[in-house]
């Protein structure tokens, strides 16, 4: 009773102060009072942090090395924007509103599909051979990406791989990407779907299915004995991470004017991951805080010119470092409620 009283209220803390720093930023871009460096990360910052959530779902709570995560982005951001695109132009949608939330869920829903097509064979692999073959299936979508051509004629939508000659207007050209996109992501609508992740993700960590999925990363063969079946829970995780990843990417590309296909490389996959580490592996208000401090960052430290990642990476050891610090872990979990128990099962799967 104590543990869901304290998970409770932990969450309820979350979901407080990220609507309060919404509320101050909100008031802060209406008074002119933020610059212009910090009000053009707000979106990306927010896409990250649910990208941070839902990779914490299928690394932290599946127990499952995921190392293909912007492949599921990348697939939500260029299906978001094909989607605006093909609405704008085919149905002379000019709603920017309605358009967004069409192009996130569309983006949403494709990316989890294709969570599903991957899911199925790669769920059944452990370890290291799971990383490694998520981490091909992130490069093969990324390696596809370069070579898909599509446009819109009317209402009719035109597409050619490894061909660009499509009659109409060309919404994605190849190893070009996306080019002149109609930029209509908004910060409330990043705020909306960071808390709908939280929502989402929160809720399933707490529920039957959230149980029988920590139960099947703590002990697979105990959880196959009570009769859990290890692929269902352990695939129920890994689609609603893609999920979750491609509607960040549909809101993340809506903000960019060009976005490319080498953009989501291998290494943004790692990003998410520090993400998640920094933050605390099955530590989902960690995450959040991670994402937006660690995209902040890289920007706050310009000013050292080619020094910069070489601050960033020490910035990151210096943190890690500390973290795993007795005297640090003490205080970290009198300052969040629950978090003792979260911890001590940490270090026994470590």
């Amino acid at each position: 009773m104590k543990t869901k009283k304290a998970k409770f209220i932990t969450n309820m803390v979350t979901y407080g102060v990220l609507i309060l720093l919404f509320v101050v930023l909100t008031v802060m871009i209406n008074n002119k009072s933020i610059s212009r460096t910090l009000k053009g990360q707000l979106i990306p910052i927010c896409s990250w942090i649910v990208m941070a959530i839902s990779l914490n779902l299928v690394v932290g709570i599946s127990g499952e090395l995921s190392l293909g995560h912007a492949g599921f982005m990348s697939i939500g951001a260029f299906t978001g924007i094909i989607t605006s695109g093909w609405l704008l132009n085919g149905f002379q949608m000019e709603d920017p509103t309605l358009r967004l939330l069409l192009a996130i869920v569309a983006g949403g829903l494709v990316a989890g599909f294709a969570g599903a097509v991957i899911g199925i064979p790669v769920l059944r692999l452990r370890g290291d051979y799971l990383a490694i073959v998520t981490l091909a299936f992130g490069e093969i979508i990324k390696n596809v990406m370069n070579c898909v051509y599509v446009s819109t004629e009317g209402t009719l939508l035109h597409w050619g791989f490894l061909n660009g000659n499509l009659p109409g207007t060309l919404l994605l050209n190849g190893p070009m990407g996306a080019v002149k996109v109609k930029t209509i992501a908004t910060f409330t609508a990043g705020f909306i779907l960071v808390m709908f992740s939280l929502v989402v993700v929160l809720n399933l960590i707490n529920s039957r299915s959230g149980r029988a999925i920590m139960a099947a990363r703590d002990n697979r063969i105990a959880a196959e004995a009570m009769g859990i079946n290890i692929t269902k829970y352990k695939m129920m995780a890994f689609v609603t991470a893609s999920v979750l990843a491609g509607m960040a990417g549909a809101l993340y590309g809506l903000s960019m004017a060009t976005l490319l296909p080498t953009k989501f490389s291998f290494n943004e996959s790692i990003n998410v991951l520090v993400f998640v580490v920094l933050g605390g592996i099955g530590n989902i208000p960690g995450s959040i805080v991670s994402a937006a401090a660690l995209t902040i960052l890289p920007e706050k430290l310009r000013f050292l010119q080619n020094y910069r990642m070489l601050a960033y990476a020490i910035v990151l050891i210096l943190v890690m470092v500390l973290g795993n610090n007795p005297l640090m872990k003490a205080m970290w979990r009198k300052l969040i409620p629950g978090r003792n128990k979260e911890q001590s099962g940490e270090e026994m799967r470590a």
